[in-house]
């Protein structure tokens, strides 16, 4: 089931066709394709020609990555005369992908949608690369009521809003969850495994997973609570060792 993402869809319907780049940017797995799915089929059921649409997801090892070759199929696509809706889904694995962002951006005729995962698209980093060129919308896991629209009955609101606040707001998630609590578990695990393991190391050269971790365990552990550099090293550390 496709949840209506409202907020943003109408965020992307207010800036359709301002010159300017569209960059979703979020955690993983919290809906970014799928948001574009949604607004394609948009875009389609309100009179744009299916041919006037490109979406490429740069997580499928078949498409291209070249910035040459994608510019020049894209190009050759492109249908004169019309307005033209670009998609470059998870860019950030696409090679000096700001060079191509930057080509299709001055071209007549091009709107440009661009997705990546907060690990390697952080605000600062894109005023750097797309400066004054770009407009960020950040996406976030669903909201409760959001969530809400994946039950058919919507009656005892309290045991939903428990449920919502101990599995979170991942799409998928849910129905991981529906299926058995150990899926669900599992679903998440690998999620967290995967952003603040793999992203964070990739992404800032920690070459310490255990002690990364660690940390991770003590800040989740004393939220609410004030915490230091200090302390929170000594109490890693020790844990470590012990």
């Amino acid at each position: 089931m496709l949840i209506k993402r409202k907020e943003y869809l109408n965020k992307l319907h207010q800036l359709k066709d301002k010159q300017i780049i569209k960059v979703v940017t979020g955690v993983r797995r919290s809906g970014k394709s799928t948001l574009f799915e949604l607004y394609r089929q948009e875009l389609i059921e309100n009179g744009v020609k299916t041919e006037q649409v490109q979406a490429y997801n740069f997580e499928d090892m078949d498409t291209a990555t070249d910035i040459v070759l994608l510019h020049s199929e894209i190009k050759n696509r492109l249908v004169k005369g019309e307005k033209n809706y670009i998609f470059l889904d998870e860019i950030q694995n696409v090679k000096n992908w700001e060079k191509l962002a930057d080509s299709l951006f001055i071209r007549d005729g091009i709107d440009l949608y661009l997705t990546g995962s907060n690990a390697f698209m952080l605000s600062g980093e894109l005023a750097t690369l797309l400066s004054g060129r770009y407009m960020e919308i950040s996406i976030l896991p669903l909201s409760f009521k959001e969530y809400l629209e994946l039950f058919e009955d919507k009656t005892d609101l309290s045991k939903k809003f428990a449920e919502y606040m101990k599995n979170g707001g991942f799409p998928q998630a849910f129905q991981m969850f529906r299926q058995s609590d150990q899926l669900g578990v599992d679903y998440l695990r690998g999620i967290y495994t995967t952003i603040a393991l793999k992203d964070v190391i990739t992404r800032d050269g920690a070459n310490d997973a255990e002690v990364l971790e660690n940390i991770l365990k003590f800040v989740f552990q004393n939220i609410g609570n004030l915490i230091s550099p200090k302390n929170t090293a000594f109490l890693c550390n020790h844990r470590r060792r012990y």
